[in-house]
């Protein structure tokens, strides 16, 4: 069982960067695909942005395109976010996710993911 923790989280201003990190236990990160969520209050979780098991793929929300960055290092067993220029907007929770086993080097939609993180608090202020 792969058990996924964020963290990295903090208070920032408009127009500043975090990176936020998720480390993955177990032996089979290589075997994933994983991604990154968030979820402000009052609103639904909704998908930030995704990355192959290779990471050769990446895919982003458009709100977020051109101003974050997933990556990830299959050594380390973590998934990274780097987030630039971030707007009040940008202030939710996130959370890291994997699918299932990925028995091929795909890009996965947003409905594939299964297991998630505990999240770690964004907050930007104006």
């Amino acid at each position: 069982q792969v058990q996924l923790v964020e963290s990295g989280g903090g208070l920032v201003q408009a127009g500043g960067s975090l990176r936020l990190s998720c480390a993955a236990s177990g032996r089979t990160f290589s075997s994933y695909a994983m991604g990154w969520f968030r979820q402000a209050p009052g609103k639904e979780r909704e998908f930030v942005a995704a990355i192959s098991k290779s990471g050769g793929s990446t895919t982003y929300a458009d709100s977020v395109k051109g101003r974050f960055t997933i990556s990830r290092d299959n050594a380390k067993k973590t998934v990274y976010l780097q987030m630039n220029s971030l707007k009040p907007e940008d202030t939710a929770v996130y959370y890291c996710a994997r699918t299932p086993v990925a028995y091929t080097d795909y890009l996965p939609s947003p409905t594939d993911f299964g297991s998630w993180g505990q999240g770690t608090q964004v907050t930007v202020s104006s």
